[in-house]
Parts: C-alpha cells; structure tokens; sequence
C-alpha cells in the first residue's frame, strides 16, 4: 500500500524505492526541507527504502494538528461507540494488510517474519482491546449522606505523544497509540528512526478506516536536538509515553518536566530467570530459550540473568546449550527461520564489543559468538563474576549469563541486586514458592513456567531504572485522561 509518494526530498525524482513520509493532518508528506533518510535492511545490510527525515519544525507542525483536531475536531466530541468501531475498522485492515505490515518490521530491524507475523497479531488485538476496554469502562458513583452525590468522569488528556522503539515497531506503538485514540485524544507517534515503515503503513489504513485528519500523525526522525527534543519540550504536548533506553528516558523526563507534562516511561531491563530444581524441564528450556533468542534477545524483557538450582544444573545446561545451537538461523523473510541479524551495524558492534570483556570480567562462553554479517549467534556465558558487565548492563541481544544458586533467600538477592526491574521468571513447580518468590522480586511483571504472556487488563512497566508509571487496561485510562470528579446537591434541605 502507498499514497503515490516515493523518494521524497533529495530522492524524489531519482529513487526506485517505496517512500515512507509522515502522516500529517491526515495527508502524507515530505518533510519541510524535503530530507530523507535509507531505511536499512539488516539481513541485506542495504537499503530497501527512503524514509521521510524530520526536524522539529515536522514534529511542531504534528503537534499542531492533532492540537487542532483535539481543540475542535470530531473525534474527542465522538461517543465511544462511534470511536470503538472506527478502531475495529482499522485492526479489521490491519489483519487484511499483515504481510505488508509484517515484512515492514521484518525488513527495518532482522525480525523473522513469523514472529513479525505474531506482532501483527498482537498489535490488531492492541487495537480491538482498547476500542472495547473504553467503551465498557464503568466510572463511579460516589453516594454521600449530606444530600449530595458525586460522581467521576474520565475525558480524554489532550495531545498524546507516543515515542516507540526499533525492536517491536508495530506492536509497541499500537500500544501507547491504541489506548490515547480509544479514549478521545489525539496523537503524534514518533517510531524509531531505523524502522520507520510500519508505522506509516499503519497510519495509511488508519485514514482508510474513517479516522479523521489529525487525529493521528507520524513524524519519522531523530531524537535529539531533532523530532524528539521537539515533541517533548512542546507546550502543546498534555502526555508523553515513551518506550525505550533508560538514559533516554531520564533525558525525556527532564524535558517534560519544564511543562510539568505527565510521562510514562517503560524503559530498560536486566531480567532475572530463576529455575528451580523441581521444575518442569522441558518447560523450563523452552521458555528459557524463548525469553533470551526471541527477536535475538532484543527484547526489554529478555531473560538475560539465568539462576539455576544446583541439584539440576548439569542437566539443565546440556539441554539448554542443545536447544540454543538447534535454533535455525537464516533469511528473516524465511517463514522457517527462527533467528535473524540484529536490527543495525551500530548495535552489532555494542552487542558484539561484549565478547571482549570476557577476557579482563571474566567469565566463559559455551556456545555462541559473532556471525556472518551483523548476525550475534545465540551466546551462552557461564563463570561470570557479579560484577562483570555482562552480570549488570543491559545488553540487548542474545546474551544470556547463567550462574548456580543453592538456596531460595540467594537467588532471590541475587535476582534483586540489579538498578533494574522490569520483570521475571520463576520455573517451579511448586506452588507456595511460586507465590512466595514472586512476591519477593522486584520486578513489574513475574512470569510463573512461561514468558512473554500477556493480558492487557494488567498493569505494565517497571520499577528503578526499568521506568516510572504504568499501562494496560484501567492504567492507561489513568494516564491518557483526565479524571473529573463532579459534586452535586440533590437535596436542597439538608
């Protein structure tokens, strides 16, 4: 699908490939000083598209117009049936354009496409769930013994700014977006500057549902000093959810604070999975498996610390290891690929530049290393000391630490002892500890014999340095409303 504009700015008239541009005031257009920017294809390492490049000149000319559609357009003055089956239209195209959706993400960042399918798949339920969950809402009713009664509302913020990462492109910004639309807001998405396509796709079938001009808007470009610093410092701006890096997140804050703008951060992890000695094995290694190679570990949530119980510890890694090598790498696009690149140059050399802090850290590789092109195979450490930097930063990729633990008190220290805490794994299958240990860690979200299962009604984010607020379901109406509480006397006499 495309609106006819290719190789916009520099490349209009020279350019083959498909152009990706912002969705403005329902149009899509190039930026102001007609720069653009190739979109990379990790698996290629060249170029597959022209995405448009923005400055905050874009970003504040997006601001205005979903200021504009917000102050006076149709879609916040809309009953919520109404709103509800625009984005039901919208995930309906979503599910009818998955391939073109799908292979966006798969050619912007490595990701194979089956699991780009899976996104797409998620991401359409994104949208289905937050058109329902808003219309079904229930605000309450307050009685009061003084001859008065009272009552809340909930009315949408204002202008929304959603800021998504390059990791899950489609499926995060449905996230933030799909919430603020549901509940009469307007929006401005700023996806990550390497994958900028599926977000402009996505916005295209958005205009084709109904979705009034303005409503959403797309700015592709930097952060700062560029779209990003624009969007975040702009006045106009009532709510920033921003998903992404924790420095970032921090950068993000200060800015927003000088207009004491409400954010919502979900930023980085250094997830703790612990493996009891009586859990189900297999299960165990898959999800294990799972929560670390998954997209090539770039995932905020990955299980990138491994505990282990002693009694188990043998068996488990000959498994483990096993499962990691049978992986099957290849072409992205490959419906049976289940490992790809990662998503730049830029962040194979950081993932990679890990490797050589073995050596002066400490610590052993079973299995793993660098690979053709910007391909990290799936990497296994083992004899790491606590404070070596693979044991505490966030890494990103397909990088996993394991270390034995004796006693249920020393792995849930050693899970807690990280800046970090977005979420976590316990594989037991014992049920008072796993209701013991999950109250224990500090973390948003624990994940009991499984990884990466979702209900959308729970609350999502983390604590520390892994974010600040929370969404999902009744979450994110806190966030993209304004809760109103009306007190009215209904006796005259008391």
């Amino acid at each position: 699908m495309n609106l006819g504009l290719r190789g916009a700015g520099g490349n209009r008239h020279t350019s083959p490939m498909e152009f990706f541009g912002h969705i403005i005031d329902g149009e899509e257009v190039p930026s102001i000083d007609g720069q653009t920017t190739p979109d990379v294809d990790p698996s290629t390492r060249e170029p597959w598209a022209q995405a448009a490049l923005g400055s905050s000149i874009d970003a504040d000319r997006a601001v205005a117009a979903a200021r504009s559609a917000f102050d006076s357009g149709p879609w916040p003055r809309m009953g919520f049936e109404q709103r509800q089956q625009i984005l039901h239209r919208l995930a309906d195209l979503m599910e009818a354009n998955a391939q073109e959706l799908a292979l966006a993400d798969t050619r912007d960042m490595g990701k194979p496409i089956t699991q780009a399918h899976h996104d797409v798949s998620r991401s359409a339920l994104n949208v289905r769930f937050f058109a329902d969950h808003a219309r079904m809402s229930v605000a309450e009713a307050l009685p009061m013994d003084s001859g008065h009664h009272a009552y809340t509302t909930y009315g949408p913020a204002g202008v929304a700014v959603a800021i998504s990462p390059w990791n899950f492109p489609l499926m995060l910004g449905t996230w933030k977006v799909a919430p603020a639309l549901a509940w009469g807001n307007t929006v401005v998405l700023k996806p990550a500057e390497d994958t900028p396509a599926s977000a402009t796709i996505w916005a295209r079938l958005a205009l084709d549902a109904g979705m009034p001009p303005g409503v959403l808007n797309v700015v592709h470009g930097y952060g700062p000093d560029s779209v990003g610093s624009a969007l975040t410092a702009n006045p106009d701006v009532d709510r920033i959810s921003f998903t992404g890096e924790s420095n970032t997140g921090k950068v993000i804050s200060a800015a927003a604070s000088r207009n004491l703008t409400p954010v919502s951060l979900e930023l980085g992890g250094k997830g703790a999975n612990l493996i009891f000695d009586d859990a189900d094995l297999d299960n165990a290694v898959h999800w294990a498996v799972q929560a670390i190679f998954r997209n090539a570990g770039q995932v905020c949530l990955a299980g990138s610390r491994l505990y282990v119980q002693e009694g188990i510890f043998d068996e488990f890694m000959r498994r483990y290891v096993s499962a990691a090598q049978a992986l099957r790498i290849g072409d992205p696009k490959d419906p049976a690929t289940e490992f790809g690149p990662l998503a730049s140059q830029a962040h194979f050399e950081k993932v990679s530049n890990y490797f050589d802090t073995l050596s002066t850290d400490g610590g052993r590789m079973l299995t793993g290393g660098v690979g053709e092109g910007w391909l990290v195979k799936p990497s296994i450490i083992v004899d790491a000391p606590a404070d070596a930097r693979v044991c505490r930063e966030e890494i990103f990729g397909p990088v996993v630490v394991v270390h034995p633990f004796d006693t249920e008190d020393e792995v849930i220290g050693l899970a807690n002892n990280t800046p970090y805490g977005l979420n976590a794994m316990v594989f037991t299958e014992n049920l008072s500890r796993a209701h013991r240990v999950s109250e224990r860690l500090h973390a948003g979200t624990v994940w009991v014999n499984c990884f990466f299962i979702r209900d959308l009604r729970a609350p999502f984010g983390g604590v520390g340095h892994s974010g600040v607020g929370r969404e999902g379901g009744d979450f994110s109406r806190e966030f993209f409303t304004e809760p109103k509480a009306v007190v009215m006397q209904i006796n005259r006499s008391s």
